[in-house]
Parts: C-alpha cells; sequence; structure tokens
C-alpha cells in the first residue's frame, strides 16, 4: 500500500510538473498548407502560434515552439480571417421585397438591432471576422459593432458608416413616401444639398460613432425614384464631404454605378468606389494610377439580375441592367489591374453566404490567389487595419479561417469554413 501511494504521489507530481511545462497561453495550429496573402502562395505544411489575441509565430517546416497545446488540423489550408468590404448587417433580403419594405417601415430600431445580431453571427460563422458596414439607418450597425466590442453578441470586428451621404431625392435618400406622413431626411440622416451641408452631414455621422464615410454620387439599384448611373452631387459637395472626412481621419467609399459620378468622386480624392457596374477603361486606368480601390460586389449584381422578379418593375429594370454590366466591368478591371478588395453589398443577398465573391471574381478574371488578397490583405489596407490583420505574421490578431483542401485549386472551399477564430477564440470548428 505505501509502494502504491508513492507511486501515485510521484504521478501526480508529474502530471503537475507536465501542466505547468506545457504553456497554457500558446496554442499552435497545424495545418497541411498555409496561405501567405503578402505572396498569394501557400507553403505546405504550416502553423500558426497563437498567444492570446495575438499571433505569436508562424512557420512551415520549423519546430513548433516547445511545450505549446498544438492542435492538428489536418487536410486544410489555414488563412486570415476573411474580410468584406461592403456590407449592411442591419439589413436583410428576402424572396418577398414588399414584405422587407414593410419591415424596413414599420420595424422600430431596437428589434432591427436584433436582426442585426443575427446577421452579423451569420457572417462570422461564414469566415468573415472583419466587416466595414457602408449604409445603416438608426445607427442599428453601430449598436451591433458596439455589442460586439463589449462581448455582449458574436459578430466580426466591425468598421462603420452609419447613414450615407447624398442628396435629396438620391439613392442615399429615403424612397417617396409623402412628406406629410413621413418626415424628411435631413444632415442628420445623411441628407445634403450644396457644399456646406454635405461637410454638416458628414460631421454627424463621426459625431454619432462614424469609423468611416459613406457618400452616393451616383444613382443605385433598390431605390425607387432615381436612374442608376445618374451624377447625384456637384463636384463641390463630393470635394466637401472627401475633404471634411479625411480632416476628421476618416476614409470614403462612393458608391458609384455610373461612370461620370466615378471620375468625379475619383477628383474629390475617394479611397474607393463601390459597385462600379458601368466604369470605362479610362476610369478604371484612373483608380489603377490613383490607387483608388474597386469594391465591386458582383455577387449583389448577380443576385439581383437571377431574383429579378421579386422586385418592383421600375427596379426591375435597373436591376437587368446592372447584372448585365458588372461582371463585364470586372473582367476589364481584372485586366487592368485595378486594386481589388472584396465587398458583397450582404443584405442584397442573404448574410453568410459572403465567400460566394471569391468564386464569382475567379470566374471573371481573377487567379484564385487574387481573390484570396482582396478577401484578405486588400480588405484590411483598405479598412486601415493593414497592420493589425490581414495575414498570418507574428504580431497581428489572431484572425484564422481554415477550409479543407487547397483554395487555389477549388476556390469553393472557402464557402464552407471547418474552423474560424477571431481574436485568438476559437468560433466555429468541427
Amino acid at each position: 500500500m505505501r509502494q502504491f501511494s508513492r507511486l501515485f504521489g510521484l504521478s501526480l507530481l508529474m502530471s503537475v510538473v507536465t501542466a505547468w511545462a506545457a504553456d497554457p497561453a500558446l496554442t499552435v495550429y497545424k495545418a497541411a498548407r498555409l496561405f501567405d496573402a503578402n505572396t498569394g502562395t501557400v507553403s505546405e505544411p504550416g502553423w500558426v502560434a497563437v498567444e492570446g489575441e495575438r499571433i505569436k509565430a508562424v512557420g512551415t517546416h520549423e519546430a513548433v515552439p516547445a511545450h505549446a497545446k498544438v492542435v492538428e488540423l489536418g487536410d486544410v489550408t489555414l488563412l486570415p480571417g476573411f474580410i468584406d468590404a461592403h456590407v449592411h448587417i442591419s439589413g436583410q433580403s428576402s424572396d418577398n421585397w414588399y414584405k422587407d419594405f414593410y419591415a424596413s417601415v414599420m420595424r422600430p430600431a431596437a428589434e432591427q438591432s436584433l436582426y442585426g445580431a443575427r446577421n452579423a453571427k451569420l457572417t462570422l460563422h461564414a469566415g468573415f471576422t472583419t466587416v466595414r458596414d457602408v449604409g445603416s439607418s438608426e445607427y442599428v450597425a453601430r449598436s451591433v459593432r458596439n455589442a460586439i466590442n463589449d462581448g455582449v453578441i458574436e459578430g466580426p470586428r466591425m468598421v462603420v458608416s452609419n447613414y450615407a451621404i447624398g442628396s435629396s431625392g438620391g439613392h442615399a435618400d429615403e424612397a417617396p413616401f409623402p412628406p406629410e406622413r413621413i418626415a424628411v431626411n435631413r444632415t442628420l440622416q445623411g441628407i445634403c444639398n450644396g457644399a456646406d451641408q454635405c461637410r454638416e452631414a458628414v460631421r454627424m455621422q463621426i459625431k454619432f460613432g462614424a469609423d468611416v464615410i459613406k457618400m452616393i454620387p451616383s444613382g443605385g439599384v433598390l431605390s425607387l425614384s432615381d436612374p442608376v448611373d445618374n451624377v447625384q452631387m456637384t463636384q463641390e459637395e463630393m470635394n466637401a464631404a472627401v475633404s471634411e472626412a479625411h480632416a476628421w481621419g476618416r476614409k470614403v467609399a462612393a458608391h458609384c454605378h455610373g461612370d461620370r459620378a466615378a471620375k468625379m468622386a475619383i477628383a474629390a480624392g475617394v479611397d474607393s468606389i463601390e459597385h462600379g457596374s458601368f466604369l470605362q477603361d479610362d476610369t478604371l486606368a484612373l483608380m489603377k494610377e490613383k490607387h483608388v480601390v474597386l469594391v465591386p460586389t458582383i455577387f449583389a449584381g448577380y443576385y439581383v439580375g437571377v431574383h429579378n422578379e421579386k422586385f418592383p418593375p421600375s427596379i426591375q429594370v435597373k436591376a437587368q441592367a446592372a447584372a448585365a454590366a458588372i461582371q463585364q466591368m470586372f473582367q476589364r478591371a481584372a485586366r487592368i489591374g485595378v486594386p481589388v478588395a472584396l465587398g458583397t453589398d450582404a443584405a442584397v443577398e442573404p448574410h453568410g453566404l459572403n465567400a460566394t465573391e471569391f468564386s464569382l471574381m475567379v470566374k471573371n478574371g481573377f487567379t484564385p490567389a487574387q481573390s484570396l488578397q482582396a478577401g484578405t490583405k486588400n480588405g484590411a489596407d483598405l479598412l486601415g487595419l493593414g497592420d493589425q490583420i490581414g495575414t498570418l505574421e507574428a504580431g497581428k490578431v489572431a484572425d484564422l479561417v481554415a477550409v479543407k483542401g487547397n483554395p487555389l485549386k477549388d476556390i469553393t472551399v472557402t464557402e464552407h469554413p471547418v474552423w474560424v477564430i477571431k481574436s485568438g477564440r476559437v468560433v466555429v470548428s468541427p
């Protein structure tokens, strides 16, 4: 009995020593492949060491750090967390446009925030650990962002714009409701006429927590009362909005389906052109020269084209035109070499399907590596977060996605992540 007690005590001591020797704060994720978003190449095999919220080290054939907890992921490719630079977390799309329109009018902001929370979780579980929300009403997106940051709900890291900046009657404005029944939008809601009002509208969005400014100088698809590609802001208004945003340290994303509006927005100094359905080659070349990023939202154009019958007739005409043009525009942008960041316009199509954009970029001229870079490194740089996320490098935030097989051979595997890790915390695993 005495010998058994000594052996039991020795065994217990060895367990304590072993537990002490294995660093509980350091976890190594080993995978068959590792995607380098800087070079667009895959290494075989690869591992990422995570300590707390940060990446401690990245290796290929090197020995993993001693005393670390090792998680064998198997035949997967590890990538940086995906980034969607164009979403609307607070909105949603169904097969019934009229029901969605009714809900957008009748649903209080507090109730809509619950839908935003659901959409945020769907997005994160799809592998998108960071998003840029470029337009919401009643500060729903800001509320979802804050709740995520406080750990109250689960969702991606969010960069938000609050209300979009645009002109009365344009795509940024509300539907043509009778003004005696529903109040007309003002600068608080982003609507401006004249340079001074546009400066005020920008300041109001920043006052209430905007990280980025969304400007709408061109017509839109899903609005009821404007053409899809007309110019809706003057050059002076665009100049004022952009200079004010930049003075406050905010980047500007410009919604532009139309080519002329895009040229004016580029002249004003915007940081990105969203959609770009009807952009011409000279405009695309100018974007390349000035490093204005294209966020093409091919998926949204594809989706409204396929589901066109659900929209009212006035929207159907615009949706058909944009759907027919956007993929051809992207093919030319790919040949010209325009800088691209992935964006989906999620809410036009259902949330959680964001990775479909990777496949559509590949279908229209990008290599799989280019599409992955658009959804990781390029997106991080556009959001001003390139020093924190977008690549798997020591010191950066530990946002990781694991997909089966090799996405450079089959890009569709990005649509079914098997592991998702945000800020070092596992949110999806087998």
